[in-house]
């Protein structure tokens, strides 16, 4: 349970809140093993849900009862009465869709859930005296939870032991400071220790903890408040207003005005209503995003809440925490460099008993353990714990002999007056990009109000932190799709910027020390777009970073792993947390890189974008044969002509120029960067698009009205009306698929060639109704369908300009 303690998460702290630490034989032991039984039995357990996908139940309702799959089900229902079979085949295609997409959805819940359940917290539970590691759900009224930085209070209690303990209650009250607990003060689920470290006993549990309830809520894998959702649900509103009046007006005119065969009638009012509703796309959308949880969750990449996928994509900024993002959370020691003529033996003894002093030492503390491990009998007094807006800890000593000292380890440049001649030997160092540390031996008392003030620099400890291998590559990635990244750190500015240049960031000869950046938000804002690399940051500065980007009407992501990360983190458009990081950050993340890996990064914004730009493209798809099948059934009306198509020709024009090729083209590689207002791309496409295909295809279908007579004429108007809206159709695909590889050439070609299939073989002519008569009329059909082509690419040319991107 040991997390990193160089985090924090508020503005600045209390100066000193040091602490004697607790005799042995105060620590208590928690509950026995008989009365956890008891309270089992008695109910008393954590039993809140875990963080989990949506239930079986809720997904197979969700994509079996739609408002659009009732009315094609009346509707077809109605057709295996009065038609043919073939007439009847859109409702094969809807089980089939449906079914599609409950495994798909399925597929995506069981690799949500595994990976939950890696990714899940497990907090300290004291039983018999002794400490372990449990599941959250396992916790029992009265359990001794012990608490370390970064670690979550899962549920509500009284705290026990307290060794500079400090809460931020942040995400509960909005209080940005953190607040000092001391024994029997009560603390809240929700909320997460900044620094120090103690134990409480729980309170409360279960639902009637103080976050349970919003913790239900906010933990639930969702698809909602996703502008690509909200988008598609404004339009299928839109298309719900149009279809209404125009449906009902079909009905009238084919049912009612005209006398012919009843049973014709029917099939040919139905196969006007069908095409209005773009059934695949609300399909196609859940697909693409369930495809890519699975894509993401095969890379150890948890997605908490599905729209992230979609908001990375839309990400123009990166904030990258360096500790622990860029390098990886280890360190060594590689000098010890004595200062003022102190003995070097002396030295490390210090340096040992400080590491033994810190029950949870966080990565800098654990090197120098690791380097001088304690052999002293040295009794620690006193201690101070770490925290990030401090910079340094300390502790006070009894050294055996009778003397006493206290001591300070922290950032040089916090410890050290301005100008002093060490400074500049640190800078040099820093230079190289490696970290620096000052042990220092304070004059007065570790609980005096000013006591770093008039300490006695005794000498730099040298760490050299661990490069990621991957994040070089992933900064390049970055680079090259013009996302700007930023590294916001609190380590020194000089470290920062030498770390970051190894990386090849641009911008990291200017790093930027986060003390003097300004406090107004516009000119905070200024500086940020102006420079790429900032050192000393504070964790509230780390919000107002954020907020100051955001202002500027950027999208902004921030990775992170410690306390001081978790704000900026919550107030991120999107928040990444590694998996080794502490329970707060995973907890606010809506990403989470359970392989701690910075280079997964990449694949989560390339799915994003595959998602976003892909659905973007078929959208316009359906919505095109939406437009031009109520302005089709609209010219009807007025024209009280028979209704040109049967639904077994509308449900192959679906088939092979949008159902087929929308599948392919949703799952396709997409890099281009996710652009805003998805209802406005679309129906600037959509609605000239579905206006040249009706008018085309009702042209045609007048004039073969004129052309042909005699008992089967109606079969041939229909023929020749179906070719040209084929043609018409098949160059909207043609359009959307570019840019063109082999592969999208390839599908367009494929469907043109199952269309001619379908004229040529015989069963498939009788099958589908489809048999073009003579030379003139179908020549005739292909001569508007050009034309019609023709005028698709000057819309859409004109389109570009008169409304850009």
């Amino acid at each position: 349970m040991t997390q990193r303690a160089n985090i924090d998460a508020g503005a600045e702290l209390d100066p000193v809140h040091p602490v004697k630490p607790p005799t042995p034989a105060a620590r208590a032991a928690g509950l026995t093993t008989a009365e956890v039984a008891e309270r089992v039995a008695r109910g008393e357990v954590n039993d809140v849900p875990v963080r989990s996908s949506r239930s079986t139940a809720d997904i197979v309702r969700a994509n079996v009862f739609t408002r659009f799959n009732a009315i094609i089900g009346v509707l077809w229902v109605i057709m295996l009465f009065v038609a043919p079979i073939q007439d009847s085949l859109f409702g094969f295609v809807i089980i089939a869709n449906t079914g599609i997409g409950i495994i798909q959805e399925l597929r995506a819940k069981k690799t949500l859930d595994g990976l939950a359940v890696i990714g899940e917290a497990k907090p300290t539970v004291r039983r018999d005296g002794t400490a372990a590691e449990i599941s959250t759900s396992e916790i029992v009224l009265g359990d001794l939870v012990e608490l370390g930085p970064g670690d979550k209070v899962v549920v509500d209690g009284e705290v026990v032991e307290a060794d500079g303990l400090e809460i931020d209650e942040s995400l509960l009250t909005g209080e940005a400071d953190p607040v000092l607990k001391k024994p029997g003060d009560v603390v809240m689920s929700g909320s997460f220790v900044v620094a120090g470290g103690g134990a409480f006993t729980a309170t409360k549990v279960g639902r009637e903890a103080y976050a349970a309830q919003l913790a239900e809520e906010a933990s639930r894998f969702t698809l909602v408040h996703s502008e690509l959702r909200s988008g598609i649900s404004t339009i299928l509103k839109y298309v719900t207003w149009m279809m209404v009046p125009t449906a009902t007006g079909l009905i009238i005119s084919q049912l009612v005005v005209k006398d012919n065969d009843f049973k014709g009638s029917i099939a040919r009012t139905v196969g006007g209503i069908v095409p209005m509703i773009p059934e695949g796309l609300v399909l196609l959308t859940s697909v693409a995003f369930a495809i890519g949880v699975i894509r993401l969750g095969r890379k150890q990449c948890l997605v908490q809440e599905l729209p992230a996928i979609e908001g990375l994509a839309r990400v123009d900024t990166v904030c990258l925490d360096k500790t622990g993002t860029l390098t990886e959370g280890g360190m060594d020691v590689t000098e010890l460099r004595t200062l003022n003529g102190a003995d070097e033996a002396y030295v490390r003894k210090v340096l040992g008993a400080l590491g033994e002093s810190d029950p949870r030492p966080n990565a800098s503390l654990q090197a120098i353990i690791d380097a001088y491990p304690d052999r002293e009998d040295w009794r620690c007094t006193e201690s101070l714990p770490f925290s990030s807006a401090r910079k340094y800890s300390g502790a006070s000593f009894s050294e055996g002999d009778g003397e006493n000292s206290t001591w300070l380890l922290g950032a040089p440049d916090v410890l050290l007056a301005a100008g002093d001649p060490a400074l500049a030997e640190i800078d040099a160092l820093n230079e190289q990009g490696l970290r620096v540390l000052l042990l220092a031996r304070a004059a007065g008392e570790l609980d005096a109000p000013g006591v770093a003030e008039g300490a006695t620099p005794t000498a730099l400890v040298v760490l050299e932190q661990r490069l990621r291998p991957d994040a070089a590559d992933t900064l390049a990635y970055f680079a090259a799709q013009n996302v700007q990244a930023k590294v916001i750190s609190g380590d020194n500015a000089v470290s920062v910027g030498a770390v970051a240049a190894k990386l090849g960031l641009p911008g990291a000869e200017n790093t930027v020390d986060a003390r003097t950046l300004p406090t107004d938000k516009e000119e905070l804002a200024k500086v940020l777009d102006e420079n790429a690399v900032f050192g000393r940051v504070t964790p509230q500065q780390k919000r107002d970073m954020v907020a100051a980007l955001q202002s500027r009407g950027h999208t902004v992501a921030m990775t992170g792993d410690g306390v001081n990360d978790v704000l900026a983190l919550k107030d991120a458009d999107i928040g990444v947390s590694m998996g080794s990081g502490s329970e707060a950050t995973r907890a606010v993340a809506q990403i989470v890189l359970l392989n701690n890996s910075f280079s997964t990064l990449p694949s989560v914004v390339a799915e994003g974008r595959r998602v976003i730009g892909n659905i973007t493209r078929v959208a316009t798809l359906f919505l095109t044969k939406t437009v031009y099948s109520v302005l089709l059934a609209i010219l009807v009306v007025c024209s009280q002509v028979d209704y040109p198509f049967l639904p077994r020709h509308l449900t192959l024009l679906s088939t092979l120029t949008i159902g087929v090729p929308a599948f392919f083209l949703a799952l396709a590689p997409n890099k281009e960067r996710a652009k805003p207002h998805f209802v406005k791309r679309v129906m600037r496409y959509a609605i000239p698009s579905g206006v040249i295909a009706a008018t085309a295809t009702f042209a045609t279908y007048l004039l073969a009205r004129h052309h042909y007579t005699g008992e089967d004429a109606l079969a041939a108007e229909t023929s020749a009306a179906t070719l040209t809206l084929f043609l018409v159709s098949m160059w909207v695909l043609a359009i959307i698929a570019r840019p063109y590889t082999w592969w999208r050439i390839g599908l367009v070609a494929a469907m043109g060639l199952g269309f001619l299939l379908v004229l040529v073989v015989p069963w498939l002519q009788e099958f589908f109704a489809l048999k073009l008569v003579g030379t003139t009329m179908p020549w005739t059909a292909v001569a508007i369908a050009v034309a019609g082509a023709g005028l698709l690419e000057l819309a859409w040319r004109w389109v570009e300009r008169r409304f850009p991107d």
